[in-house]
């Protein structure tokens, strides 16, 4: 089974989604801060089951989509490591993988 490793600053992107979301509904906010932690959850089993990001082109470096998020993830042996989440009407940040 493979390891899930939340980087500090994917950890940071979830808690600002929810922040920004519970402006307006504190509820759906838990909520969607569960959906996307609950999307990962695959890797354990399928690690490669995400699709390579478009913008990198490198089979390392994937994503799992969970609603209008993306979750970017580095795939090492045993390990899957999720580096980034962000909406997917933004442009992938230069400082992801």
């Amino acid at each position: 089974m493979t390891e899930l490793i939340w980087s500090p600053q994917a950890l940071a992107d979830v808690e600002e989604i929810r922040a920004y979301i519970a402006l307006d509904s504190r509820s759906y906010a838990d909520l969607t801060a569960q959906r996307i932690l609950a999307a990962v959850e695959r890797l354990k089993a399928f690690p490669d089951s995400g699709r390579m990001v478009p913008e990198r082109q490198s089979p390392e470096v994937r994503e799992v989509i969970a609603g209008r998020f993306r979750i970017v993830y580095r795939r090492k042996a045993h390990v899957v490591e999720m580096v980034a989440v962000f909406r997917g009407s933004r442009e992938f940040p230069d400082q992801a993988p």
